[in-house]
């Protein structure tokens, strides 16, 4: 198993199966670009209110990430396990790897293009999409859907918004009542240097949650190209931990700056005290959720969260024209990439 092999080992087993090289590089690209399009909604809100600077904070972002996925993976893998049982590809280890591949793929056709649109999208969601479809296309139905997961997946959805909403809502409403009495230049010095701490505990948990996804993802890849169907506890390596961090903060250097506009500036313009509101109500909510093993969307959540921050001041605070663009896009992601991950997974096993 996984924790019997060294790293050498598993690049040696990946240079010498065609199929689980390319699954694993797609795999790091989806990581890439959930780097690229969703992480940078951990660390935008602290950025837009100037509480640090843009690199800065992707380098404390990457390491929180690290720290996220370390900690907590350690502590409590369930959401691995979700992602990893959510779907079943059969028998076949080839035609397994190659509907992994194409849901991969779908994922990253899917993310660039909301990415160019600069639309945050949800890799959590195009992920259980895109390995949902390839399932389909490859037993020719839904019998190679998990059913019992995806209700994990349907409650993550609710909990994300009604409980981010909310958690954000009532956190800056607790704020706002314990510094009433603070002057204004003494609540931004505060909220200035804790909104920082506020951004780094949301890249922990953002590590926490889509580092568990991409990890169950890695570990589906090897388990199919051994034809096996591991359901006990794993020892997951540190290295994967650590890979998965640093692909996620590049993607973030990379293309992040056009997120972050979009998430902590053009919705609603914040105050300090209401992005450390939004953060800190987003990092608890995520925590609930990864204890309890319910993968859910970050961007969904912190959306949510900064939304319910900039409602506790007042509704028309929030820009709906942004908002409806982003709820379009969560509404769209399930079948729109689900269909690419279908296609796909149609279009390489008649290729191979």
């Amino acid at each position: 198993m996984i924790d019997e092999l060294s790293l050498g080992q598993i690049i040696q087993e990946i240079l010498g199966n065609p199929l689980l090289l390319i699954s694993f590089g797609l795999t790091l690209g989806v990581i890439f670009v959930n780097g690229w399009t969703d992480a940078p909604n951990a660390i935008a809100t602290s950025i837009s209110t100037r509480s640090i600077t843009v690199n800065k904070a992707i380098i404390m972002g990457a390491i929180c990430n690290f720290l996220g996925v370390l900690v907590m993976t350690s502590l409590n893998s369930s959401v691995a396990f979700t992602i990893k049982n959510i779907v079943n590809f059969g028998d076949d280890s080839k035609q397994a790897l190659i509907a992994l591949c194409a849901a991969m793929a779908a994922i990253v056709i899917w993310a660039v293009g909301a990415w160019f649109f600069g639309i945050p999208t949800s890799e959590s969601h195009a992920l259980i999409a895109g390995l949902s479809g390839a399932a389909i296309a490859l037993n020719g139905g839904f019998s190679g859907v998990n059913g019992q997961e995806w209700l994990k997946v349907l409650y993550g959805l609710v909990l994300s918004t009604v409980l981010g909403f909310a958690a954000g809502f009532l956190i800056c409403r607790l704020v706002t009542i314990i510094f009433r009495r603070t002057s204004v230049r003494a609540a931004n010095q505060f909220f200035g240097k804790a909104q920082i701490f506020g951004g780094a505990s949301m890249a922990f948990m953002h590590g926490a949650q889509d580092g568990q996804k991409f990890i169950g993802v890695l570990m589906l890849g090897w388990f199919l190209s051994r034809g096996e169907d591991y359901q006990g506890g794993v020892t997951i390596p540190v290295w994967m931990m650590l890979l998965c961090s640093l692909v996620m903060g590049i993607g973030t250097a990379v293309g992040g700056k056009k997120i972050i506009k979009a998430v902590g500036m053009d919705m609603v313009k914040l105050k300090k005290y209401q992005g450390f509101s939004s953060d800190i109500a987003a990092a608890l909510c995520l925590l609930l959720s990864t204890l309890f093993g319910i993968p859910v969307s970050t961007t969904h959540m912190k959306t949510a969260a900064i939304m319910g921050a900039g409602a506790e001041r007042r509704l028309s605070a929030v820009k709906l024209s942004v908002v409806k663009d982003m709820v379009m896009t969560w509404i769209f992601t399930f079948p729109g990439c689900g269909i690419i991950g279908f296609l796909m997974a149609k279009l390489l096993l008649w290729i191979l």
